[in-house]
């Protein structure tokens, strides 16, 4: 089949990566004019580290990834409150790296070795879908005909809402925005650790990457409307952090002359499908966990090889379609159940929150308690289906 994938991100060029092997014809169409760079880390293990050693590119991953050794919790005049130390659980586990978003989506794409077709600095306009084939209307002005389009453009996917409907029908925002940006030679630096400062209403973290740059991200608390300009986000931030101590003024004074500046709001996509007719929807754009999840890079990989390997198995598109979402919506559901929850460590509403999540942070220090918390997040409840194409 001929198959438009929407979007250049991660699930984007996972998903063609699979069909491909399925032996699908694939185009991929992003509105930006390269592959993004920037972006914030994330944390990439699980099912979908499974998938990616399916692929071969766990040993690139590692290369541009960290495992990280220390996640560290500072008071406002950087006095450490806990520690916690990540690297014997993390060998244990076996199956996790610390990766940025952007190098992700990179060593992906590189493994399409050209057989998917990639079209930059586009977008799709409309969806004509009349059950035989779907013919797409491009920004660009030209039109094709396509058997099956994917939409794997994000949490605002431009896919959903033409084949859907408006983002307020499915998007459940969670009170918070994250803004992130990298700089270079930052006064200090603190190797392969996490250094996480929370007050009320946010929390800033510090990590030392490598070519002496130093990304910094922070979650905030926001309830009014979003920004929309790079300046007015910057405003918002500094209103957010302004007079809070540890490092923050040399973070703000910095933040300004980054070259790659990342903000959005910290949202959920659920939706009862995650197909209409001829268009489906994989990664953010279909089920969304929010920032907070920690995983959502992992599970657009998940989501990924599932719909490609429910195609592989059957003609019937609507078929595979349809034990796509049965094999994954519980899973999915309940990891964003708990990313919900997970607010109060990202960034406190109030004083009481504040300190029972030092509390928390304090008790996941002692090894027995990480091992038990940690170890069992390692395992993901889903079973990743057979990819017949791909093992014979």
């Amino acid at each position: 089949m001929k198959i438009l994938i929407v979007g250049a991100g991660i699930a984007g060029p996972a998903v063609a990566y699979w069909l491909n092997r399925a032996g699908h014809q694939t185009t991929i169409v992003e509105h930006a004019s390269e592959l993004r760079g920037g972006g914030y880390i994330v944390d990439f293990w699980g099912a979908g580290f499974d998938v990616a050693k399916k692929m071969g590119i766990v040993p690139q991953l590692m290369r541009r990834g960290y495992v990280m050794t220390e996640a560290r919790t500072v008071n406002r005049n950087g006095h450490r409150l806990a520690t916690l130390k990540t690297e014997k659980i993390l060998e244990a586990a076996g199956r996790y790296v610390s990766v940025a978003r952007s190098d992700l989506a990179s060593v992906i794409c590189d493994a399409l070795d050209g057989n998917t077709e990639l079209i930059f600095d586009d977008t799709v306009m409309h969806l004509d879908d009349d059950d035989q084939r779907v013919r797409v209307t491009f920004r660009s002005g030209t039109t094709q005909d396509f058997d099956l389009v994917v939409g794997a453009d994000g949490l605002h996917s431009r896919v959903r809402q033409l084949a859907f409907g408006p983002d307020a029908d499915f998007e459940k925002y969670l009170g918070m925005v994250v803004a992130c940006f990298e700089t270079t030679s930052y006064w200090r630096r603190n190797e392969l650790a996490a250094i996480m400062y929370a007050g009320v209403g946010f929390q800033a973290t510090r990590l030392s990457l490598r070519d002496d740059s130093t990304m910094i991200l922070f979650s905030l608390r926001h309830d009014g409307e979003l920004p929309a300009t790079r300046v007015e986000q910057e405003r918002l931030v500094r209103a957010k952090l302004a007079d809070q101590g540890w490092e923050l003024p040399a973070m703000l004074e910095l933040m300004s002359k980054a070259k790659d500046f990342y903000f959005d709001a910290v949202s959920q996509i659920r939706m009862p499908q995650w197909s209409s007719g001829r268009v489906a929807l994989v990664g953010d754009a279909a089920a969304c966990p929010s920032f907070l999840a920690g995983q959502g890079s992992a599970l657009a990989v998940v989501e990924a090889y599932t719909l490609a390997a429910e195609l592989a198995a059957t003609q019937d598109h609507r078929l595979a379609f349809s034990r796509y979402h049965d094999r994954l919506a519980a899973f999915l559901l309940s990891k964003q159940d708990a990313a919900v929850g997970l607010g109060l460590a990202f960034a406190p509403k109030n004083r009481l929150q504040l300190a029972t999540r030092n509390v928390v942070m304090k008790l996941m220090a002692l090894p027995k308690v990480a091992d038990l918390a940690m170890g069992k997040s390692f395992h993901d409840a889903v079973e990743l289906p057979h990819f017949a194409a791909h093992e014979q």
